[in-house]
């Protein structure tokens, strides 16, 4: 069975910071978005959304890299990496959750092994109602 190896640093798509698209994206390699994309996106590779990119998508992805702004569900085989100037708030289900300091999230999180992602929105309705109750921090206890 051949290996399949995807590198960060070479780039298969690329959105610039003045481009805003809607629609439905997949693709294979890395993609990297530093404009505005709204839709749905689908995909086993790695998605990068850059320090000036806004995403608001449901995202079916294999890894993605955080460093700008995500809204709506996120469902990655790999990892989920927030780094420190990234913004997610929605939905982030994954096996691997990495949030750098000074990044921001909102989310309901659901740190799972399976690797297969829903495939239907019911499914989804059915994993979102089946986490626990979100409730605000109420910070140290002495």
């Amino acid at each position: 069975m051949e290996e399949k190896t995807i590198h960060e640093n070479k780039l298969t798509g690329f959105f610039d910071k003045d481009t805003e698209i809607k629609g439905d994206l997949s693709f294979k390699g890395s993609f990297r978005i530093d404009g505005h994309f709204i839709g749905k996106i689908d995909s086993d590779s790695v998605l990068i959304v850059g320090e000036n990119g806004k995403v608001d998508a449901d995202i079916k992805i294999g890894n993605i890299i955080i460093n700008g702004e995500v809204n709506g569900t996120i469902q990655a085989k790999g990892k989920v990496e927030i780094n420190a100037t990234g913004r997610v708030v929605g939905t982030v289900i994954t096996p691997k959750l990495a949030v750098e300091e000074g990044a921001y999230l909102e989310a309901n999180c659901q740190i799972t092994n399976q690797v297969s992602a829903p495939e239907t929105k019911e499914k989804t309705e059915e994993i979102l109602l089946s986490l626990p109750e979100k409730k605000p921090d109420t910070g140290y206890q002495t």
